[in-house]
């Protein structure tokens, strides 16, 4: 559930033939080499996704659905329950501990990201993943603006060699003037436009399972007083960095992110969409 955006934004329709961001993305990524397709949802909303996603990829992917729920993988963990919802984005990777056993991606439902972004995802995971090595595809920040609000972005610091040095969360950037900013504790910081942003892609190692649930555990122990708290994936690359476990590597893409983070933006999007598929991006059907 999109708190800004007022919806379920991963069931609306933003292509002509009806198709979600999703469907956008599963296109790209199944035409850039993936095999396989898994859903982290809730079950409060389980069986109206799988009605619009089944039949339409039935015999073209193979799909899987987890489910993230407020007590999966806190074995036990107390916490306040005052907690409305779940744990955050590398909470939900981990709930798909048990059905991925291969070198993967992780993406949002609601972004849409653009084939090069997959394409390179791909040659990664075939040729570079390993357990120490990871990976993470960067959007120049420039080209992850909404017009209708502040974003969220995992700002990263990239060394000479293309590693990442460290990844922050910011939750309140946008576009001042000719500047972009960013606000924490009342206090504005100038971004420059090329900073490489996260927009939540990222290439993983399957033995990353282990350390993200490790990880979790703490992160319950430390923060589950707190009914707001979030196990964010930035937070997992991070740990996985400064604690020398291994290297992320930042895989830099050119391409023109866009997505709804409020209602306002979908007009936008749609129009984005229709202009990709007049130019022959996509057809005009994507599952005919």
């Amino acid at each position: 559930m999109g708190s800004r955006y007022g919806g379920i934004k991963q069931m609306d329709s933003f292509g002509p033939s009806g198709e979600t961001i999703i469907d956008y993305s599963i296109y790209d990524a199944t035409s850039s080499g993936f095999g396989k397709i898994v859903f982290i949802i809730r079950k409060d909303f389980a069986e109206a996704f799988k009605n619009i996603f089944e039949s339409k990829l039935k015999g073209k992917v193979e799909t899987a659905y987890v489910m993230q729920e407020m007590d999966s993988f806190t074995d036990g963990l107390e916490y306040n329950k005052e907690r409305s919802k779940p744990w955050g984005t590398a909470h939900a990777v981990l709930c798909a501990r048990e059905v991925i056993h291969e070198p993967f991606a992780v993406i949002n439902a609601d972004d849409f990201y653009g084939r090069d972004a997959f394409e390179k995802a791909v040659k990664f995971l075939i040729n570079e993943v390993s357990p120490k090595t990871w990976c993470i595809i960067g959007y120049e920040l420039s080209k992850t603006l909404s017009d209708n609000g502040t974003v969220s972005r995992g700002v990263c610091q990239v060394d000479g060699e293309g590693n990442l040095i460290s990844i922050a969360e910011r939750v309140k950037i946008y576009p001042e003037g000719n500047k972009i900013v960013y606000e924490e504790n009342e206090t504005k910081t100038v971004l420059p436009p090329g900073t490489p942003v996260s927009m939540n892609f990222w290439g993983f190692h399957p033995d990353s399972f282990n350390f993200i649930y490790k990880l979790f555990q703490k992160f319950v122990k430390d923060n589950g007083d707190k009914p707001k708290a979030e196990f964010f994936i930035p937070i997992v690359g991070d740990s996985f960095i400064k604690n020398e476990h291994g290297k992320i590597r930042v895989i830099q893409t050119s391409a023109q992110w866009f997505g709804v983070t409020y209602m306002e933006d979908a007009p936008g999007v749609k129009n984005s969409i229709e202009s990709l598929v007049k130019s022959g991006a996509y057809p005009v059907t994507l599952w005919d």
